[in-house]
């Protein structure tokens, strides 16, 4: 993929300099991380949920963090002395420790995270502050019915 040049629009924008990063990060060929696999759907107009299978894991082994518009979900498995004493013939569950991380929009926040048969659920949700929510101006006209005045400051000389 070719990469793309944004310095032309760092000269007429303000405050777009992380979506340009992210948008160059993304012409980057990325590690290919297929592990654990996860789906991302939307619940609701500004809900998510982030869906990990993570089999073999329990609670105590994984950490979820969010951080700076980034969600970081890592885990490490304990080392169990009671698996060392059987031999595999074939291991195909896969636990490996990993860090996945997901970049978040702005005002995005989780919300829970369970894990629940093999399957880790973070939900998200996008929390706009009311300052930041589209509001209705009102505008107001003359009114007919209110007597219009000038005000004008007059002076003794120009009585007479």
């Amino acid at each position: 993929m070719r990469h793309v040049d944004f310095s032309p629009l760092y000269r007429s924008t303000v405050g777009f300099d992380r979506l340009f990063s992210m948008l160059d990060g993304l012409g980057q060929p990325e590690q290919a991380q297929s592990y654990p696999p996860y789906n991302i759907e939307r619940t609701g107009e500004n809900a998510y949920r982030i869906t990990m299978a993570v089999a073999g894991f329990d609670e105590t082994e994984l950490s979820i963090e969010s951080r700076a518009n980034a969600l970081t979900v890592k885990a490490e498995k304990a080392t169990d002395e009671k698996t060392t004493e059987g031999e595999f013939l074939y291991r195909g569950i896969a636990t490996r420790a990993f860090e996945r991380r997901f970049q978040l929009a702005d005002h995005v926040e989780v919300q829970t995270a369970s894990l629940k048969n093999g399957l880790l659920h973070i939900d998200l949700v996008r929390n706009i502050p009311e300052a930041m929510k589209p509001r209705r101006i009102a505008i107001s006209s003359d009114s007919a019915d209110a007597p219009k005045t000038i005000e004008a400051q007059v002076t003794p000389a120009q009585v007479n």
